[in-house]
């Protein structure tokens, strides 16, 4: 196998949302090299970049009983008892927040944490204050969503970040979901809170780095059986 094609195996395929914008500093590092070709080769690293960024790799997700997956790749930035947006509709008594903060390096592809429904889904306009911020959940553009099984239900809250202009959502209220699935993006460096019922048992710590629709956040039942779904 030579170099280039060993390079293509490993490469993780580009999300469609990510083409516009390759395209557009593909465009940039074109005008680059006519104006001078030291920026010409800094605009090539910064299309390759963004090609980096909008990358969609296959996630393998455990299944279970109770197992709520990481909506995100990043670091857990906080593991807290905090009281939900109200846009959720999931009440005023604090529930385990868990927050996952994405870097511009992060995959950001955004996948259900749970199978279910989604009950609910609420779009609330805000500012753009850096997402590893604590009041950036109060205070900045952010989408939210409930995804209801017969037992519990789980809030998914995606918020936008310094840099993030965008959240892109691939579902609607009412849509079915699998754990795993993937349900929308932001661009370009955000955040993605889990609200988790307050009995619920965290396996996640602050600093921990997680991948969306691999990693296990919470464990809502005390038996399980788990099985596997590539996706």
């Amino acid at each position: 196998m030579s170099i280039i094609d060993s390079i293509k195996k490993n490469m993780a395929p580009v999300h469609q949302e990510g083409y516009p914008f390759i395209g557009i500093f593909a465009l940039v590092a074109i005008f680059f090299f006519w104006l001078a070709k030291p920026l010409g080769w800094i605009g090539v690293l910064l299309t390759a970049w963004c090609a980096y960024f909008f990358r969609d790799p296959e996630r393998v997700t455990p299944v279970g009983e109770g197992l709520v997956v990481s909506p995100a790749d990043g670091r857990v930035s906080q593991v807290a008892l905090v009281a939900p947006p109200p846009e959720l509709g999931l009440g005023s008594e604090a529930l385990i927040r868990v927050s996952i903060f994405m870097s511009v390096f992060d995959v950001h592809i955004n996948r259900a944490p749970v199978s279910g429904v989604i009950s609910r889904m609420a779009y609330k306009p805000g500012k753009f204050l850096n997402a590893d911020l604590d009041k950036a959940s109060e205070d900045n553009e952010r989408n939210g969503l409930v995804i209801t099984t017969p037992s519990y239900s789980i809030g998914v809250v995606q918020i936008a970040g310094l840099i993030a202009r965008r959240i892109v959502s691939f579902k609607r209220e009412g849509n079915p979901v699998e754990a795993g699935e993937r349900f929308g993006l932001i661009r370009f460096g955000s955040r993605v809170d889990v609200y988790l019922p307050a009995s619920a048992k965290p396996l996640v710590a602050e600093g921990q780095t997680a991948l969306a629709g691999e990693t296990v956040i919470a464990d809502l039942s005390s038996q399980r059986t788990l099985t596997f779904r590539k996706g």
